[in-house]
């Protein structure tokens, strides 16, 4: 019975901080995080100050709803795109990451500014935020899991096989995403290098496009983006 009479409110609950996260990403549109205000959103909610904050307890707590979400949304992208490539070659693979990654970013260019622009000042993300992220790059380690990372990267895959070594956390989840790879320390440091060279390159070509810095440049960013996966795919030995 009290479910029943719960039920209602809780969803009414859930509606509400729906409406009020829609709100909030037209402010990020607008102007960024430093456009995000709990006064103007309960303004044009007709909420007062002190209802608004029964749903969310502050500024930095609907930041953090709004940054799962896009983790979330990111990884839902990524991990769709993963299903659909996964009986073709890792090169191949790893051209179709990259690109629904970029496709994610140019969708959602203010999302993606929340998740990779600039550190809010004074916010500190909290601990789950880490898997998110992680799952929006989990995809790739099993593309770089059975390549044959050549001389250039190698002082990366070092730097990876000491991480693993240190940290736990890491091998389960490359162990995750790349079972094959588990207990085999030069596959995992190899799928975690190539993990992070390709981050570093995506949120390079991806956030400088999402800003807006390739204007008048004459090419598109997918252009850019493709040559640097393939240079990364040779540098990992990928077919």
């Amino acid at each position: 019975m009290a479910e029943a009479q719960q039920g209602p409110r809780a969803r009414y609950r859930e509606q509400t901080r729906a409406e009020i996260k829609e709100v909030a990403l037209r402010q990020l549109a607008d102007g960024g995080v430093a456009a995000l205000a709990l006064t103007r959103i309960a303004r044009e909610m007709g909420l007062s100050g002190p209802a608004l904050y029964r749903y969310f307890a502050s500024r930095d707590d609907l930041l953090s709803a709004l940054i799962r979400d896009a983790y979330d949304d990111a990884a839902a992208a990524i991990g769709v795109a993963a299903a659909t490539a996964e009986d073709r070659a890792p090169r191949e693979r790893l051209h179709v990451l990259a690109a629904a990654y970029r496709d994610w970013a140019i969708a959602e260019p203010h999302r993606y500014l929340l998740i990779q622009g600039s550190p809010v000042p004074g916010y500190v993300a909290p601990a789950d935020t880490l898997e998110r992220a992680r799952a929006v790059l989990g995809p790739f380690l099993p593309v770089f899991a059975g390549g044959s990372p050549g001389a250039g990267v190698a002082s990366v895959v070092d730097r990876m096989a000491a991480w693993l070594e240190t940290d736990a956390g890491v091998g389960s989840w490359v162990a995750g995403y790349a079972p094959d790879a588990a207990g085999d320390g030069g596959a995992s440091a190899g799928a975690l290098a190539g993990v992070l060279l390709a981050w570093a390159q995506l949120h390079g070509a991806v956030g400088l496009e999402v800003a807006g810095q390739f204007a008048g440049m004459g090419h598109d960013g997918k252009t850019l983006l493709a040559a640097q996966t393939g240079m990364l795919a040779d540098a990992f030995g990928l077919e």
